[in-house]
């Protein structure tokens, strides 16, 4: 249960939400994102309120959920038709997001058949349909090799020059280094943790 939490994030700033497994961390993420409700609230972009406004909500919030939303039957370009226009798509292939997350390489791929780390790519690259300021993402490189998550660090590393906003999930050492800011979460409640790349320090402190 979440407990009267508040803490705020600069543009151009990523955030790290730390913690043990089931305090709350994805719930959190989850009600940024308009998914979950929360029973008291708000979430304010640049002084707006946009819990009561789902359709602004969406736009200026990008989520990729631990878990894959894709449909499993469809290719690459499929999924992305869901979201993106056919134009959109073709001028992102050519020199947007999703030529950055190179999905351009398996867009005839159904999703059943990708690997961990096309799956993610691709759920970023649907998440960032509306080039929404703020990204959250629950552990977006989890059980990726290397390879996969340099290219997604990359990719979020440019978004967040660009001005945009992360607050993510995460305990993966390379997923840290792109970060600015660090809260662990106990008893529902945030802390403000000093993380200096000391990861048994941080395991400690959980």
């Amino acid at each position: 249960m979440l407990n009267g939490i508040t803490f705020s994030v600069e543009a151009g700033r990523c955030v790290a939400i730390l913690g043990k497994n089931g305090c709350g961390k994805s719930t959190l993420l989850s009600i940024l994102a308009g998914v979950q409700r929360c029973d008291s609230g708000e979430l304010l972009i640049d002084g707006h309120p946009l819990f009561s406004r789902p359709a602004e909500l969406r736009r200026n919030i990008g989520y990729v959920p631990q878990g894959t939303p894709l449909i499993e039957e469809l290719s690459a370009r499929d999924n992305l038709l869901l979201w993106y226009a056919k134009a959109e798509i073709e001028r992102e292939l050519n020199e947007g997001v999703l030529d950055l997350l190179g999905i351009g390489d398996f867009l005839k791929t159904p999703v059943s058949k990708m690997s961990g780390g096309m799956k993610k790519r691709l759920s970023i690259g649907c998440a960032m349909q509306t080039r929404p300021p703020v990204l959250l993402l629950d552990e977006p490189c989890a059980a990726l090799d290397i390879e996969c998550k340099e290219r997604i660090l990359r990719y979020l590393s440019d978004y967040k020059s660009r001005g945009g906003t992360l607050v993510l999930i995460s305990h993966d050492p390379m997923e840290l280094s792109i970060c600015d800011e660090y809260k662990i979460m106990r008893g529902g409640i945030l802390h403000d943790y000093a993380y200096d790349g000391d990861v048994a320090r941080l395991v400690q402190a959980l």
